[in-house]
């Protein structure tokens, strides 16, 4: 039997929408720290639609994994102009230590940041970092390299439902952050070795993996 035109585009539509439905991240959770020792503190930030907050800054690297869309502006104490910005849920940023500024959700829905703060000051001099994609030449379907630097190595990883992939040798300790699934919005240190990647349920399973060189 022949398929429309109509019906393929019907299944498309449908198959568009189960992938999107497959991509929805974590519900918006309150504030919490989620774990912490001598290398990181791990806290699920909120962020609320249209309140400004206080002015602050950050003395340690970051690194940010937003859950959801949204959108900031950023206001400065030192004369920089207030800068915009439109995060991606399972955007992921390396975010260094600032100045005094002051955050404020600009759309009109909360979201969630998992901040990442790097305690420990970096392992190699400043531009001396090679990346390392090569290693995961195994997994390269699988496995995105986010970004490399001296402090961390940020590994995102996207398995179909019931997909086995090659494993990860991680040669440090890591934070995984996961964006999919029943552990959505979790996160969990874990020590170097070869880790394997396998997704033992049905729907799409995505994390990120920060492993820590300091």
């Amino acid at each position: 039997m022949k398929t429309s035109p109509k019906l393929r585009l019907s299944t498309c539509a449908a198959a568009v929408a189960a992938a999107c439905a497959a991509l929805a991240f974590a519900a918006v959770e309150p504030s919490a720290t989620l774990l912490e020792n001598d290398q990181v503190k791990v806290v699920r930030a909120l962020e609320k639609a249209h309140v400004k907050g206080s002015f602050h800054e950050h003395k340690v690297n970051r690194v940010m994994i937003y859950l959801q869309d949204g959108k900031q502006r950023f206001e400065y104490k030192d004369g920089r102009p207030a800068a915009d910005f439109a995060w991606k849920a399972g955007q992921v940023v390396f975010s260094k230590a600032d100045g005094m500024h002051q955050p404020e959700v600009v759309s009109d829905e909360p979201f969630n940041i998992i901040e990442i703060e790097l305690k420990n000051p970096a392992a190699t001099p400043a531009g001396k970092v090679k990346a390392s994609g090569d290693i995961l030449s195994a997994c390269r379907r699988q496995c995105k390299l986010e970004f490399e630097n001296d402090q961390v190595r940020v590994i995102h990883v996207r398995l179909s439902g019931f997909e086995k992939a090659s494993r990860l040798n991680l040669t440090h300790n890591s934070v995984r952050v996961y964006l999919s699934g029943k552990k959505a919005g979790q996160a969990i240190f874990d020590k170097p070795g070869r880790k394997p990647l396998e997704n033992v349920a049905d729907g799409l399973l995505e994390f990120v993996i920060v492993e820590l060189k300091s």
